[in-house]
């Protein structure tokens, strides 16, 4: 079985579609949406990002694809609301993917019942979800390094 040990350029072969939870691998095996079966053997832990090009020993690579989720945007009446709930999202570190004009997070109706006690207007949707990184580093990280 090919394996993908590092990111890098080459001839696409095939895309791979993951969720938010499947793009944050170190090792796993992984068939493409065009069926190539290859390993995700990577050194350690990291997030994928759409359009993240997996290197695979051959030289060839796999693109990485987010995968429509299951999702809430939050609106807000003006920019200083908006700001407001973000932090009441970001108090409770929940992932969030920040827009110019709303708040996108993972559907959870005690969370949208939350923001809609914060006076947000809350419609649910169906999108790839890229929740930004960690304040301290890249991805899902916690470290202050």
């Amino acid at each position: 079985m090919l394996r993908a040990t590092t990111l890098g350029t080459g001839p696409v072969v095939d895309t791979v579609t993951l969720d938010y939870d499947a793009r944050f691998r170190r090792r796993v095996s992984l068939t493409g949406d065009g069926g190539l079966a290859f390993l995700l053997d990577l050194p350690a832990a990291r997030e994928l990002r759409e359009g993240d090009s997996l290197l695979l020993e051959d030289g060839k690579t796999v693109t990485v694809r987010a995968a429509p989720e299951d999702l809430m945007e939050a609106r807000a009446d003006t920019p200083m609301a908006l700001a407001r709930t973000a932090w009441h999202i970001g108090n409770r570190h929940l992932p969030c993917e920040i827009h110019a004009d709303c708040l996108r997070l993972r559907w959870d109706h005690v969370i949208a019942e939350m923001l809609t006690g914060q006076g947000c207007v809350v419609q649910r949707v169906t999108a790839p979800f890229q929740p930004e990184g960690g304040a301290y580093g890249h991805g899902r990280t916690h470290s202050h390094d």
